[in-house]
């Protein structure tokens, strides 16, 4: 049967876990779109509760597509959105990223794609950091939401050794293969407790007008730089 109604309670749940009080208090995210809920099958994992365009042949229970829409948090809407348990982890490692006060769900959501792309199985985030279920971290994580180990921590739950990215000061290149990159946000940095707990900060030098890099980008390449040195350190072994 199609769901026509908006005060279906499925829709209904669809349309609270756009915000985070409402993700936290049920432990759920949505996803939206075919190749989200293709990732998270790809990762093993099943939807507890599938939503799909009314003809479409995906499967779930069907919507008619306005309403479909109407529960999108995207622009153009959505032919699928898949609700999901919130896989958090409280292991972390052996080569976590620390996100430090990272407030941005945009920059959050690359960095965990960045990590599931060069060999980090872990994110761990702190307090002060965003939410890596919102809408918004999710589609930018394009679907490494679904491989990397995410957990809620503060930096001393994390293993050492420890690195961290500062805009200014640190040495570059690495000269070790850290346990933990940590990560702060892109105004504030580190801080003073999460610096302290680190062995080195590093900073990428960077040329023409500007300051520094997006935390994305400079937790992209220290990780490629700690997945080459520590291939490298395999190898000699």
């Amino acid at each position: 049967m199609t769901i026509t109604s908006k005060d279906n309670d499925k829709l209904k749940l669809v349309r609270r876990l756009a915000e985070r009080k409402h993700r936290e208090r049920e432990g759920l995210f949505a996803t939206e779109g075919e190749d989200l809920l293709g990732a998270g099958r790809a990762a093993g994992l099943e939807p507890e509760m599938l939503l799909t365009e009314a003809g479409a042949g995906l499967g779930g229970d069907e919507v008619e597509p306005a309403l479909l829409t109407s529960a999108s948090t995207l622009g153009s809407g959505s032919r699928a959105i898949a609700v999901w348990r919130q896989p958090w982890v409280e292991a972390v490692g052996p080569l976590c990223v620390f996100l430090n006060g990272v407030r941005d769900p945009g920059n959050v959501g690359a960095i965990i794609r960045a990590a599931d792309a060069l060999g980090a199985r872990s994110v761990a985030l702190d307090p002060d950091a965003a939410d890596p279920f919102s809408p918004k971290a999710v589609r930018a994580s394009m679907g490494s939401i679904f491989n990397v180990g995410l957990a809620r921590c503060a930096v001393g739950d994390t293993p050492a050794p420890r690195a961290g990215m500062g805009a200014h000061g640190g040495a570059w290149p690495p000269s070790a293969v850290p346990a933990t990159l940590c990560l702060g946000a892109e105004r504030d940095g580190l801080a003073g407790e999460t610096a302290a707990a680190c062995a080195e900060i590093w900073t990428i030098p960077v040329a023409g007008v500007a300051e520094s890099l997006g935390v994305a980008a400079a937790a992209a390449i220290a990780l490629e730089r700690i997945s080459s040195a520590a291939a490298e350190a395999e190898g000699i072994k």
